[in-house]
């Protein structure tokens, strides 16, 4: 292997990593979000503005919706899309940008992981540059915040980024926590008892990553036990 293959090794092996399969759009509670969602499809099948800048808080599902763009893509004419989490930026080369302006889907999701990192920031901001000059498909970028709030060293990538489309994830409250789980335990072929899901609310951190969790791991006791998920039966499993 040449130095040059060695650096071009990591990009490979990002762009090879398979995306969750139950996260698509048709799994996610949109809750007060429906034009976001609008958004993202039109981006997927070619309809959508050039930049979307989505932020929300963690665990607020942006993630799951830049997966679910990708799964969107309409590959009938060979189309690619591309997705990078920037939080595992210190496993990757900032070349894993080069070339893929030519991909008709980017996401970079947890664009605050590399704020402050001259390197990540540069890349990006040069790769926006390439990208626009291609016109062809939608950028699509997630981080925690504003681009103006997440403490970037180059301005210039701050302006860039306020050019596209922005749109605050807007959390569920409560009771669309409870119909994202129940929906989720429909697609998977169980019921989930409301009394249930207002337990695990009640009970457990309100963050949809591990009510979910908690979810999967209750979905697989019931079955192996052949028993219905209820409030002891829950408290069972979950050692309360």
């Amino acid at each position: 292997m040449t130095n040059d293959d060695a650096d071009h090794q990591p990009a490979q092996l990002a762009l090879a990593v398979q995306l969750p399969d139950d996260e698509t759009f048709a799994s996610f509670y949109p809750g007060d979000n429906a034009q976001l969602i609008t958004a993202l499809k039109n981006a997927a099948i070619g309809q959508g503005d050039e930049l979307l800048y989505i932020w929300g808080l963690q665990g607020s599902g942006r993630s799951h919706l830049l997966h679910a763009a990708c799964a969107e893509l309409d590959d009938e004419e060979g189309e690619t899309a591309a997705y990078i989490s920037l939080e595992t930026h210190h496993s990757m080369s900032p070349r894993i940008l080069e070339g893929m302006e030519q991909q008709a889907l980017v996401c970079l999701d947890n664009l605050d992981a590399i704020a402050g990192i001259e390197p990540w920031e540069r890349a990006i901001f040069n790769f926006f540059n390439r990208r626009r000059e291609k016109v062809m498909g939608s950028l699509v970028i997630s981080a925690i915040n504003a681009p103006r709030n997440l403490g970037l060293g180059l301005p210039d990538l701050a302006s860039r980024l306020d050019w596209g489309v922005a749109y605050q994830l807007k959390p569920l409250d409560d009771e669309g926590k409870l119909s994202a789980l129940q929906l989720r335990a429909e697609l998977r072929g169980f019921k989930l008892p409301t009394d249930v899901g207002r337990f695990l609310l009640n009970r457990l951190s309100r963050d949809m990553s591990t009510l979910l969790a908690a979810l999967d791991l209750l979905d697989n006791a019931s079955f192996q036990a052949k028993r219905k998920l209820s409030i002891p039966f829950a408290k069972e499993i979950l050692g309360f």
